[in-house]
């Protein structure tokens, strides 16, 4: 995730026109150098951002986590484990065995999928985990399809998405490349490409505003917890296209601030991790 300015609904006036310079031009000084000149949508991108990650220890440190607790969560059914959206990360280290996959073929990558058509038997696997994936899927309601029809009883769908709060609003709307609209009422959108189009808002309109929508149309999948939670550490991170604005070092006392708005997370968080479960 790169910071960039991102579209507003209606004509832009004087105040917002000044945001968005400044937001481009924030853009340009922190563009982390790996990532000049390429596009999102080229499978050189994804595997770049492998090496952005590993190359800064902040942001791994944060990856870290969320793969520790994608691997905490996995339900006691036996069965594979599938991963979308592998390419930059490296998942596998915390759950063997796992099934990497992406929409394009990267190094490193088991399988070539897209999460709305998987190539999978009913009820064959154990788990589907991903991280920052859902936003990006134009139409959600076949991926959720899927899974319902991939998941074996008591499998899991485990995802760290964007979420929505008053503080991720201000931050996505203003310094972020991608779409974030959480007025958005359909939970699809038009496609040019497989990373260049999203909304950064669609898993909490799902699973939150749409809640009751969402429990009938997909009985199946129970939700089992919403955690919202990150407010500050991934922005400070720069995230897999910007340079990072911390050192390594300071993950840990950033992390106890964090701890202190643990009770504040509607208002501030950033990130949500979230399990449904197969009924």
């Amino acid at each position: 995730m790169g910071f960039g300015c991102c579209a507003f609904a209606g004509a832009p006036g004087p105040s917002y026109k000044g945001e968005c310079l400044s937001a481009s031009i924030l853009r340009r000084l922190l563009s982390h150098p790996l990532t000049a000149g390429l596009q999102l949508d080229d499978p050189a991108t994804t595997e770049r951002r492998k090496q952005i990650i590993s190359s800064k220890p902040f942001l791994k440190a944060i990856y870290d986590e969320w793969y520790g607790m994608l691997a905490e969560k996995l339900p006691e059914v036996e069965g594979p484990v599938l991963e979308l959206g592998s390419g930059a990360g490296y998942c596998e280290r915390f759950i063997p065995g796992l099934i990497t996959s992406e929409v394009f073929f990267c190094r490193g990558i088991r399988l070539v999928a897209d999460a709305q058509r998987m190539p999978f038997p009913e009820a064959s696997l154990r788990a589907i985990v991903f991280t920052d994936v859902l936003h990006h899927m134009p139409e959600v309601r076949r991926f959720f399809g899927e899974a319902s029809r991939c998941l074996r009883p008591g499998g899991k769908v485990l995802m760290i998405e964007p979420w929505v709060s008053a503080w991720s609003r201000f931050v996505y709307t203003r310094f972020h490349h991608e779409p974030f609209r959480p007025d958005a009422q359909d939970w699809s959108f038009p496609s040019t490409g497989p990373l260049s189009d999203a909304n950064g808002a669609l898993p909490w309109i799902v699973l939150v505003r749409d809640r009751k929508q969402f429990e009938a149309e997909f009985p199946e999948l129970a939700i089992e917890e919403i955690r919202p939670f990150l407010p500050l550490r991934y922005l400070l991170s720069g995230g897999v296209g910007m340079r990072s604005l911390m050192p390594g070092f300071a993950h840990s006392g950033w992390k106890r601030i964090e701890r202190i708005l643990a009770s504040q997370m509607d208002r501030w968080a950033m990130f949500a991790f979230v399990s449904l479960r197969r009924r």
